[in-house]
């Protein structure tokens, strides 16, 4: 696998991370009984969000969703041989696209948002069958 590829896979597995920071940025210098994140009750405080607070959420949450198509099908096209400048070029793609997708999905720009998500599921079935 190349260095490529594999920082990709690594850049994939962070994003529900940093969607998660983003979500509860700002809030730890609050008490949790003034609106401040609530380490005790995660899950309940984030329900309890609005905004960009709780599309920063939901942007992890389809980013976990994302992320075992996208190593599955790298992982098979590297197995069955496929060129690693096509696989780097595809793993590269997919990645710029999902930051797109949270950046939209953060923005509130829903039309915006699905195109990318279609544009990046595209790029992981292309990545799955590189080979053929």
């Amino acid at each position: 696998m190349s260095n490529i590829s594999t920082w990709c896979i690594l850049i994939a597995a962070l994003m529900p991370i940093a969607c998660a920071g983003i979500a509860k940025w700002g809030t730890f210098s609050k008490p949790a009984s003034e609106g401040g994140y609530d380490n005790s009750h995660p899950r309940e405080w984030l329900a309890r969000q609005n905004g960009w607070r709780l599309r920063a959420n939901a942007a992890q949450a389809n980013c976990f969703e994302a992320l075992p198509f996208f190593i599955g099908a790298l992982l098979w096209a590297q197995q069955i041989g496929v060129p690693q400048n096509r696989v780097d070029l595809l793993a590269v793609s997919f990645i710029l696209l999902r930051c797109a997708y949270v950046a939209f999905y953060l923005l509130d720009r829903a039309g915006l948002r699905s195109l990318v998500w279609i544009a990046a599921l595209a790029v992981n079935v292309a990545v799955l069958f590189s080979g053929a």
